[in-house]
């Protein structure tokens, strides 16, 4: 038979083994806003942790009513746990949360009221829809946020919403300041977007009797910059200070170059801007066309390459280049080509079937009405050839240059391998 003594004694060894944790005892009671107590309930949910006495606390929840206002819970201090969690309290009341809230429970021998365990972010707003609330996360919850924050770039003192954004030297945003007309630019200041755009004054007609002996004549406007000054006469550019000089808008011709009766003179410039940026030479070639051209086995001449140069394009003093390389294949037939300058036809060749190619090209000096154009070509075996024809084509109204060809009888092809049409003002 078993000893009472005994049995007291394991009993009383045995109880300190199964005793919980401490507990910290929370009592308050609530009101709402009207004066009258809050009824409901309280529903406490945790997350796994270690108790201070080394006890495993698992995630869990509990749900405490509140009548008449009256909370008394125990709950497991959590300032002493590893890691130092947070109790989440939802309010229900009316058939509905009301509110959240988050507690940091201390330990203590002593009841403590809700003020003392109450975090100080944790209150969350009411949930007037009916749903269910979710634990506010906070900033330092989340790993690596905190620093992420702090590299983005802060508001700055110049910070203005609807204004392009520009970066100060601290690294903090602001805004552009300016009309809202103006540029930004890349080190963020602001101003007119490139001030007034340049102007040019193309085939400005001097001022001043062309009589063999004045040599002193005046621009309509002033060149800016003074580089960008391109005097013709006759369609030749003339060279400073070889041929002229220029002060502002006035042109003095050199004792040998003084202009004679019937002389043409014209002038291309560019005008005062106020653009930053650096002045393009003056002037420059146009290419108008240029590429392959089409082929052809017709006996009658057709155009096999084409460049319609558009009204208002060309002025007095303009020239235009037109280059050109035929090919044939085949030694059954010869073969002709043509250029026209509008209805007026520049050049003519007729090669014989042994002729394979033919290069050859026209100038064309633009005059007040009309043209003085030159040509010459040559093949492989076909000789040599130049011509100079004064073509009285409108261009005005547009112009088109027209290569065409033809071959003497069926079986061969002719091609237009290359053309180009460039204008040089």
């Amino acid at each position: 038979m078993f000893p009472r003594s005994l049995f007291a004694a394991v009993v009383c060894l045995c109880v300190p083994a199964f005793a919980g944790p401490p507990l910290t005892t929370i009592q308050d009671v609530l009101y709402k806003a009207d004066g009258t107590p809050f009824n409901g309930s309280v529903t406490i949910t945790w997350s796994s942790f270690q108790a201070g006495d080394n006890s495993t606390i698992v995630t869990q929840s509990t749900t405490v009513p509140i009548v008449n206002g009256n909370l008394r819970v125990q709950l497991v201090p959590t300032t002493t746990g590893t890691p130092p969690i947070l109790y989440t309290a939802t309010y229900n009341s009316d058939g509905r949360i009301q509110f959240q809230e988050n507690w940091s429970v201390p330990a203590s021998t002593l009841p403590v009221r809700l003020q003392d365990v109450r975090t100080a972010a944790a209150i969350s707003a009411p949930d007037t829809s009916g749903g269910t609330l979710t634990t506010p996360i906070q900033e330092t919850d989340v790993t690596g946020l905190v620093a992420d924050l702090s590299a983005r770039p802060l508001k700055g003192p110049g910070y203005a919403a609807g204004a392009v954004a520009v970066i100060n030297a601290s690294g903090a945003i602001e805004s552009a300041a300016g009309s809202a007309s103006d540029c930004v630019r890349v080190d963020g200041s602001s101003g007119p977007c490139g001030g007034d755009p340049p102007s040019f004054a193309d085939s400005d007609t001097l001022t001043g009797p062309v009589d063999g002996s004045n040599a002193s004549f005046t621009l309509s406007g002033v060149p800016n910059p003074a580089s960008s000054l391109a005097l013709y006469r006759n369609g030749l550019l003339l060279k400073s200070p070889d041929d002229y000089s220029a002060s502002g808008a006035a042109i003095t011709f050199a004792a040998g170059a003084i202009p004679q009766p019937g002389d043409i003179l014209f002038a291309n410039y560019r005008l005062s801007g106020s653009g930053s940026g650096t002045p393009l030479p003056f002037p420059v070639s146009q290419i108008l066309c240029s590429g392959a051209g089409a082929s052809t086995a017709s006996t009658a001449l057709a155009s096999i390459g084409s460049c319609v140069i558009p009204a208002g394009l060309l002025a007095p003093g303009d020239r235009i280049e037109i280059r050109f390389d035929f090919a044939h294949q085949g030694s059954a037939s010869g073969f002709s080509i043509e250029v026209d300058w509008g209805a007026t036809t520049l050049l003519h060749r007729d090669a014989s079937a042994s002729e394979t190619l033919v290069s050859g090209g026209a100038d064309a000096a633009i005059l007040a009405s009309g043209a003085q154009a030159s040509t010459e070509s040559w093949g492989a075996v076909l000789p040599f050839a130049a011509s100079v024809a004064t073509p009285s084509d409108a261009y005005s109204s547009g112009l088109t240059i027209n290569l065409l060809g033809s071959l003497a009888a069926a079986g061969d092809t002719l091609a237009l391998e290359n053309y180009s049409v460039v204008r040089v003002p």
